[in-house]
């Protein structure tokens, strides 16, 4: 049983005594622990280390103590497990060298077995439970395949992701199979995160207010 259940009850619909306080932020970026950590590996790495993912994740629960704790992660592993290169440039954010705007390029992308691209997230889940010893839940998290999709066609962010629009209304079909490949890994990795041990899932869809106009 968690112990601080405050965030599990409120998300049940359950009045309670105050609102459940979290940081979104994932680990705190500011907290200089953090920093010394992020002076000596990179970002995915950070990811992609289970004991690192795990150590920046409880960094602030030590510090303030919120009522959850959110893992460390990307919603960029993601297209990194379907076969498609994300790196994190600094001062820039990510970037995909190659985006996906072709049947060509699109046959390249995978459906993987999460439990073999993806075990470093599970992994760093179940250390994670380990220290919080039941003390206040851990949320694990995606991005919706829209969110995603914007991403790997565009190549990197923007403010009207124009590129994944046309290439949406030029090529529907392909557009369609793109998010059905998404939607099926992320399926598959929410499923997992779950055994693995989180007790909340959340869906950052990060650009889904961006007007759909042609």
């Amino acid at each position: 049983m968690i112990k601080n259940d405050l965030l599990l009850r409120a998300l049940k619909g359950e009045v309670v005594e105050r609102p459940p306080v979290w940081m979104m932020r994932q680990a705190g970026r500011y907290l200089p622990e953090f920093i010394e950590i992020r002076k000596k590996y990179d970002f995915f790495t950070r990811c992609q280390t289970p004991e690192l993912a795990s150590e920046i994740t409880v960094q602030p629960i030590r510090r303030y103590g919120m009522d959850a704790a959110i893992l460390f992660s990307d919603i960029l592993v993601i297209p990194q497990a379907m076969n498609i290169e994300v790196l994190m440039k600094p001062d820039f954010g990510p970037l995909v060298p190659n985006p996906i705007r072709s049947a060509k390029e699109l046959k390249e992308v995978i459906v993987p077995d999460v439990n073999e691209s993806l075990n470093y997230v599970f992994d760093a889940i179940k250390m994670t439970k380990e220290i919080l010893n039941n003390d206040i839940p851990l949320i694990g998290f995606a991005g919706s395949p829209w969110t995603i999709l914007c991403y790997v066609v565009q190549g990197q962010g923007s403010k009207t992701f124009d590129k994944a629009k046309e290439f949406c209304f030029k090529n529907p079909i392909l557009a369609h199979e793109l998010l059905s490949k998404i939607t099926a890994t992320t399926i598959a990795y929410l499923k997992q995160k779950v055994i693995a041990g989180v007790d909340v899932l959340q869906i950052f869809d990060s650009w889904g207010g961006a007007s759909f106009t042609k």
